[in-house]
């Protein structure tokens, strides 16, 4: 399970781009924004809206600020901390425990998101930073397929980066997960061996 920070972050941040969808309000930049929709003359552009009274838009607009400055400082505390860390568009976080392959896949989308996925050289450095810090190997969002030594992401696309390991992959089909080693590299695994879970979001 992750813990009750990166649960908090994840749902206010998804409660925040979904309340902005709904109206433009000011002090609050940067986030989704409805193309012709500009304060209360807006609202008669969009049928959704129509309705709204104006105290409630007011209401709304100072939580999303509210929120907005919250989740700024919860990102800065479990950034400090080492809890999460940012590269791109991804937010990377472990909560430290060793599981198979499925469970560690089953508490990553629990929690809304998936295991850590590297797709370039950024990626596989900040999911490095999480396996060094806990000293373990960590599972990859990445299986073999059908055929034999074809390795995917887990929605079947095929791999646009890849950072194997001297001679690996070499399971020839017996090991379908993929484990980063605490030098970056990955190697070819059976899922049953327990690593450290790493989800991104």
């Amino acid at each position: 399970m992750l813990s009750y920070s990166s649960y908090m972050l994840t749902a206010v941040t998804v409660l925040l781009v979904t309340c902005h969808a709904l109206c433009k309000c000011p002090g609050v930049p940067g986030l989704l924004d409805i193309p012709g929709l500009s304060g209360r003359d807006g609202l008669k552009r969009q049928p959704h809206l129509l309705g709204l009274p104006g105290s409630l838009y007011i209401e709304l607009c100072n939580v999303l600020v509210e929120l907005k400055h919250r989740i700024s400082r919860l990102e800065g505390v479990l950034t400090l901390d080492g809890k999460i860390i940012e590269v791109g568009e991804k937010i990377l976080t472990s909560n430290g425990k060793e599981v198979d392959f499925a469970s560690a896949l089953e508490s990553c989308e629990e929690a809304g998101g998936t295991l850590a996925t590297p797709t370039n050289e950024e990626e596989n450095k900040a999911i490095l930073g999480i396996v060094k810090r806990y000293n373990r190997f960590a599972y990859l969002g990445i299986k073999e397929g059908e055929i034999s030594g074809q390795f995917t992401y887990m929605n079947g696309m095929p791999l646009n980066y890849t950072k194997w390991h001297t001679h690996e992959p070499n399971g020839k089909g017996t090991e379908k997960c993929v484990e980063m080693y605490t030098d970056g590299s990955w190697n070819d695994k059976k899922c049953n061996q327990n690593r450290l879970t790493i989800c991104e979001f």
